[in-house]
């Protein structure tokens, strides 16, 4: 990258200008690097761009090392760029970007996007010229205690009281979360060594060589096979703060797990296939065509005997874990939701209801579909938070093995 003293003026204040926002972009969540820093303030010196489009996607292929990055980026970029700045007319220094990077991270993400009126010295960064090793190391210890700091409150506040901003970061956390699969005794035997059966075949063959004295035994044991996983969210009205983060979560499932995904309102919508394909956006826009009932009302006993009738006995229930999230209202008649989880209940391997709206310490299943569905759940969990959602999912591989009581 050329030296900062054989740089017009434009030239230098257009260079600090993206070293800034890269660092502001490492402070929004996304672990941009001083390399990829670098490679990005040399790119724009480069292709000198007219546009913002241009500058955007300089950035992007510069930056990014993941799709899931993208929605941050995008709203960095609009905070950053095209909200006071425009790099055909003004390549002015940095003075209006927060006054320290800590400053910054201690701010709520739903503060990212507003101005520091005292800042009077650029950020810190790798493309910064003068900075020596300890600046950058102090820079990069600061930016990782702000975002560990921020994902650690995420992680226990409740879906329903996060901002759009914290949603956007919400779906990161849910998307690094563990996805393993339950495991169930296969009906097939395969050969093992601490195997509980005795393998006929292989000790006689063995026998051979020790003048027919069966002196090496071979055991044969139960082969595991992944548990379907069956999941069916509820998407109504009364559930809409926490159906979009169960969505990503679904998604999840579908493609690491190959589970079934089902979503309701007034009726059932089976998503399996919109969420197994492309990525994350392309999915959702899907989701949005297939369920137009989505933030409507609640038929929680006509989804879940669709469900039955149309799947449930044709295979997808039977021996499955099947998880519903729901938070138990029901505009119909809570007998036919008793019904349905009944037949549920003698066809799955095991039931989870998860009702967000339990994490609350005056919570009481009184709402008529979750009186009459509790009886027949064998596990009831919250999954309000992400940590509540780290104990969804290690009830859910628990339960693999676990008998219905």
């Amino acid at each position: 990258m050329p030296e900062t003293a054989d740089l017009s003026p434009a030239q230098a204040d257009l260079a600090a200008l993206v070293a800034a926002f890269g660092e502001r972009l490492r402070m929004a969540g996304v672990p941009v690097t001083p390399e990829r820093m670098a490679r990005f303030a040399e790119a724009v010196l480069i292709t000198s761009p007219h546009t913002t489009s241009e500058a955007y996607w300089l950035g992007r292929v510069t930056l990014l090392t993941g799709h899931f990055q993208i929605p941050v980026y995008d709203r960095v970029f609009d905070e950053y760029f095209r909200g006071y700045v425009d790099l055909v007319e003004d390549t002015r220094t940095p003075a209006s970007t927060p006054a320290s990077p800590l400053d910054a991270g201690e701010r709520a993400p739903r503060d990212t996007g507003t101005q520091q009126s005292g800042g009077s010295h650029s950020p810190i960064t790798s493309a910064t010229p003068g900075l020596d090793a300890r600046g950058e190391s102090e820079v990069e210890e600061m930016s990782m205690l702000a975002a560990t700091s921020l994902s650690e409150r995420l992680a226990e506040r409740d879906f329903s009281e996060c901002s759009a901003e914290e949603l956007a970061l919400l779906r990161r956390l849910v998307e690094q979360l563990p996805l393993v699969p339950p495991q169930r005794r296969g009906r097939r035997l395969r050969r093992h060594a601490r195997g509980a059966r005795l393998d006929v075949r292989s000790t006689l063959r063995k026998a051979y060589r020790t003048g027919g004295d069966p002196v090496h035994r071979s055991q044969r044991r139960h082969t595991e096979r992944p548990r379907r996983v069956v999941l069916i969210a509820d998407v109504s009205g009364s559930m809409e703060p926490y159906a979009r983060v169960y969505l990503h979560l679904m998604r999840g499932a579908v493609r690491a797990l190959g589970s079934e995904a089902f979503v309701f309102a007034t009726r059932l919508t089976r998503l399996t296939r919109q969420l197994s394909a492309g990525g994350p956006d392309y999915a959702y826009a899907r989701v949005a065509e297939s369920a137009p009932d989505w933030a409507g009302g609640t038929r929680i006993g006509t989804a879940l005997t669709r469900f039955l009738d149309e799947h449930g006995r044709r295979g997808i229930a039977r021996g499955a874990i099947v998880v519903i999230v729901s938070d138990g209202w029901e505009i119909g008649d809570p007998r036919e939701v008793g019904e349905a989880m009944r037949r549920l209940g003698r066809l799955a391997h095991h039931v989870i209801w998860v009702n967000p709206r339990s994490a609350a310490a005056e919570f009481q299943p009184l709402a008529g579909g979750m009186a009459a569905a509790l009886p027949h759940v064998d596990t009831f969990l919250s999954g309000h938070s992400v940590r509540a959602l780290e104990e969804l999912l290690a009830a859910i591989r628990e339960a693999g093995e676990r008998r219905r009581g």
